[in-house]
C-alpha cells in the first residue's frame, strides 16, 4: 500500500513542505567539528522565524486535514474527553476540601472547595480566556485554616505564573499580585497569616530564566515588592550551591524547624534546617541534613522526629528516622529497610506515614504506623497511585488511582486501611469491556529485562499487520507510562491499533539505579530499550515495521528521535511531541543549564560526549529513508524551546530520501502541553492518531487515489 510517496492526494495542491534556509554555522568542541545549518531558528526575533512555523503548519493542516477518517476520529475523542471528569490535586485544610477539577464537558480545570457537602467554585480560568488565548491555573495551596488560598495562573500555557491570594469565604483576590512565580510551592505558617515561596529573578526566554531564584516570604496584606529575600546564593556564609539549584523553605504543622531543600532536575535534593522563627527573622544559620550525594528524595517532619527516605547504597530505598535537634543520616534509626519495591513517596498523616511503592511499573500501598509496624494496604486492582494527599491532624489518606482500562478515581483510605471511592470524580459512562492489556518483558541488548504493556481490542490476530502505536520516556526517574485509563486512546484502539508503553531505563520503575541507567553516558540504553521492545513485539508478531509507530513527549522525544537515527528501517513512523531534538545547543534556551545534571554540561569533555550522543538533530544522515515523522510544538512552550522541533524538522526533511512526510504542528497559544485546554489537547490527539493510522496502513486512512 503506497501512503506516502504522493502526498497530493492528501493535500490536494501541495506535494512538499516549504524549505527552510540553510545557514550553516560551525563549532567546535573538544577538538570535534559540529555543523548546525538551522542555527538562525534559535533567534526568535528573526523575521524569518515565524514566517517559516506559519508555512510549515499550513503545510501540516493541508495534509492531515484531508486525510479520511480524521473528522470522525475527532469527533470519538470529543466524546471520551468529554464524558471523563478529571481530578488532579486535593487538601483537606479547616474542615473543609479544595480540589482541582475539569469537570464534566469542561475545557481547563478549575479549583473548588467543598464544605458542609456542597462544591463551590473558587478559581474558574476560563472566565479570563478569549477566542484567542486562554489561562491556566498551574498550582495551588490552602492555608492550613482553610481561610485563604494562595494560587498560580499563567497564559497559553506559558506556566509563567502570577501568584494570587483569594479569601475562601467570599471567593474575592486580595490585592496583591506577585510576578515570576512559575516556581512558587508556598509553604503556609501554621496561623495562615503567610507563605514562603520561591520565586524566578531573570527574564522569560532568556538562558538565565530558571537560575538564580530566590526563597522570600509575604505576609498577607504586605506589599510584594517589601517580601524580605530569606535564601539566594550568596546571601548566607556556609550555603553555597549551584546557579541551577533552586531554594525551597518548607513547612510542618505544629514544626518549630524548617526545613530548607535545595533542588534541580534530580530526583534527589540536598537538606538542611533552622528554627522558624530565625527563618522568618532573616537570620537563620541553616544546618545541613544530607547533600545530594546522600540521595534523599523524601522527608517528613513529625514533632520533634525528621523522617527521611535515603536511597545511597540502597537504590529502591530505606526509611530512617533522626531528630530535629541533631540530625545524622549515619545515626539515624532504620524504620523500613529497603526491600523488593522502591519507596516512591512517603507522607504524613495523623495515623502515621502512608508510602507509595512502584513494582516495575505498577504501585503499591503501605502504611507505617508510629510504633514501626507496617502494614500492605490493598488496592482494588493493579494501576497507579497518581498522588497520595494527606493531613497532618486527619487519619487516613485520599489517592488518586487509575488503571488501563479503569477510570481515574479519588479514593479513601480509612485509618484501618479500607479503600473506598469517594465520587469525587465521577465514572465516566465509557464501555471498556471489549478491550484488553498485556504485560511483556523484551530483553535489551545487555540482557536486562524491560517491561511494556499493550493494550487493544479483543480478539485481535496476531499476524503482523496490526498498527501498533510505542510510547517511551526514560529521564529524570520519572515513571510516566505506567497504568493510567485509557481515555482518548480508545479512540485509536477503535481503529484497530495497539497502543503500547515501553518502561525504559532512565525512569524509576526499579528504583535509582534503573534511572542511573540510563542518565548522562548511560543514555543510550533508554533508545536501546525501545528498539528491543519494539523487537520483540515484532517477534510475537502484534506487528510489523511496515505498520509500527513509535512515540515520546519533552524527554521522551530524545529516545524516539535516536531510536529513529539508529534504526530509520525499524518503524513507519514517529512522532516527537515537544521534543528535545537538539540538547546540545541547550545553552541557549531557558530551560537548558538546570538539565545538566541529567544529560551533561557540554563545558566538560564527558558532558559533551554524552549531549552529543542524545542529539537526534546531529544524528541524521543525507540520503537516509527516514520513517514519516510528525513533529508538534508550542509557541510558549517554557520547558523545551520550539528551536528544537523546528530545526529537527527541517533537518529530516533535507536529509530523507524515503519521501514519507515528514510534518511540523504549530500551537500558537500553547505551550509543553501542561496547561492545553482540553480542546487542544483533543486536536493534537487527532492529528497524531490520523497520522499514525495513514502511516501504518489502516486502510480506511489512506487518502482514496492514494490507495492500492
Amino acid at each position: 500500500m503506497a501512503r506516502s510517496s504522493d502526498l497530493s492526494a492528501a493535500t490536494g495542491t501541495l506535494t512538499k513542505p516549504p524549505v527552510a534556509r540553510a545557514d550553516v554555522v560551525h563549532d567546535t568542541y573538544f577538538g570535534e567539528t559540529v555543523d548546525d545549518p538551522y542555527r538562525w531558528m534559535e533567534n526568535d526575533k528573526d523575521p524569518a522565524w515565524l514566517q517559516f512555523l506559519k508555512a510549515q503548519n499550513d503545510y501540516t493542516r493541508a495534509v492531515l486535514d484531508k486525510l479520511p477518517g480524521r473528522d470522525a476520529l475527532l469527533t470519538r475523542i470529543q466524546q471520551l474527553s468529554g464524558d471523563t471528569v478529571q481530578t488532579n490535586r486535593l487538601q483537606r485544610a479547616g474542615g473543609k476540601l479544595f480540589f482541582q477539577q475539569r469537570p464534566l464537558g469542561a475545557d481547563n480545570f478549575k479549583l473548588f472547595v467543598r464544605e458542609a457537602g456542597h462544591d463551590r467554585v473558587l478559581v474558574d480560568p476560563t472566565k479570563l480566556s478569549s477566542d484567542s488565548s486562554h489561562f491556566s491555573l498551574d498550582w495551588w495551596r490552602a492555608s492550613p485554616d482553610g481561610t485563604h488560598v494562595v494560587y498560580g495562573l499563567s497564559k497559553d500555557g506559558s506556566e509563567d505564573s502570577l501568584l494570587h491570594v483569594l479569601t475562601v469565604s467570599d471567593g474575592k483576590d486580595l490585592p496583591e499580585h506577585i510576578e515570576n512565580t512559575q516556581t512558587a510551592n508556598p509553604q503556609w505558617l501554621d496561623d495562615g497569616s503567610g507563605f514562603f515561596y520561591n520565586q524566578l529573578t531573570n527574564k522569560v526566554g532568556t538562558p538565565e530564566r530558571f537560575l538564580d531564584s530566590q526563597a522570600r516570604f509575604h505576609r498577607l496584606g504586605a506589599e510584594p515588592a517589601s517580601d524580605p529575600i530569606l535564601m539566594k546564593r550568596g546571601l548566607v556564609p556556609g550555603v553555597d550551591y549551584d546557579r541551577i539549584q533552586a531554594p525551597f523553605i518548607q513547612t510542618y504543622p505544629g514544626a518549630h524547624q524548617v526545613l530548607l531543600v535545595l533542588a534541580d532536575v534530580r530526583p534527589e535534593v540536598r537538606l538542611l534546617i533552622a528554627p522558624l522563627e530565625d527563618a522568618l527573622a532573616g537570620h537563620a544559620s541553616w544546618k545541613s541534613i544530607a547533600g545530594f550525594d546522600d540521595e534523599l528524595t523524601g522527608f517528613e517532619m513529625v514533632g520533634d522526629d525528621l523522617y527521611l527516605l535515603v536511597n545511597k547504597g540502597t537504590p529502591r530505598g530505606r526509611l530512617l528516622k533522626t531528630s530535629t535537634a541533631k540530625p545524622e543520616i549515619a545515626n539515624a534509626t532504620e524504620v523500613v529497610p529497603q526491600g523488593p519495591l522502591v519507596i516512591d513517596e512517603i507522607k504524613r498523616a495523623k495515623d502515621g506515614l502512608y508510602l507509595k511503592m512502584m513494582d516495575g511499573g505498577i504501585h503499591r500501598f503501605r502504611r507505617v504506623n508510629w510504633d514501626g509496624r507496617v502494614a500492605d494496604i490493598a488496592l482494588p486492582f493493579d494501576g497507579t497511585i497518581g498522588e497520595v494527599f494527606t493531613a497532618a491532624n486527619e487519619d487516613g489518606a485520599l489517592i488518586i488511582l487509575s488503571g488501563w482500562l479503569t477510570p481515574t478515581g479519588v479514593w479513601a483510605v480509612d485509618g484501618n486501611g479500607k479503600l473506598a471511592d469517594t465520587g469525587i470524580t465521577p465514572k465516566p459512562p465509557i464501555d471498556v469491556s471489549g478491550y484488553e492489556t498485556k504485560r511483556f518483558f523484551a530483553t535489551a541488548k545487555d540482557g536486562v529485562k524491560i517491561p511494556y504493556s499493550l493494550i487493544y481490542r479483543k480478539g485481535l490476530k496476531l499476524d503482523g499487520r496490526a498498527p501498533a502505536f510505542i510510547s517511551a520516556y526514560g529521564a529524570y526517574g520519572a515513571s510516566p507510562f505506567t497504568p493510567n485509563f485509557a481515555g482518548r486512546t480508545l479512540a485509536l484502539l477503535d481503529a484497530g491499533a495497539i497502543v503500547g508503553y515501553a518502561n525504559v531505563r532512565g525512569g524509576g520503575e526499579y528504583g535509582r539505579e534503573w534511572h542511573k541507567a540510563g542518565q548522562l553516558a548511560n543514555k543510550p540504553n533508554t533508545w536501546h530499550d525501545l528498539i528491543a521492545v519494539c523487537e520483540d513485539l515484532i517477534a510475537k508478531k502484534y506487528t510489523s515495521p511496515e505498520h509500527l509507530a513509535i512515540g515520546g513527549r519533552s524527554a521522551g522525544g530524545i529516545t524516539v528521535g535516536r531510536a529513529m537515527t539508529e534504526r530509520p528501517e525499524l518503524f513507519a513512523a514517529v512522532v516527537s511531541g515537544v521534543g528535545w531534538s537538539n540538547p546540545l545547543r541547550y545553552v541557549v534556551e531557558q530551560n537548558g543549564f538546570g538539565e545538566e545534571p541529567e544529560w551533561g554540561a557540554i563545558r566538560e569533555e564527558s558532558g559533551y560526549r554524552a549531549l552529543k550522543s542524545i542529539d537526534s538533530y546531529q544524528a541524521v544522515k543525507d540520503g537516509t529513508p527516514y520513517p514519516a515523522v510528525l513533529l508538534t510544538t508550542g509557541v510558549t512552550d517554557p520547558r523545551v524551546a520550539p528551536f528544537h522541533v523546528a530545526k529537527m524538522a527541517a533537518r529530516l526533511q533535507a536529509a530523507s530520501s524515503s519521501g514519507k512526510p515528514i510534518l511540523l504542528r504549530v500551537d500558537y497559544d500553547a505551550g509543553h502541553g501542561v496547561g492545553s485546554t482540553r480542546a487542544q489537547q483533543d486536536h493534537e490527539a487527532a492529528d497524531t492518531y490520523v497520522f499514525l493510522l495513514w502511516q501504518t496502513g489502516a486502510e480506511e486512512y489512506q487518502p482514496k487515489n492514494n490507495a492500492k
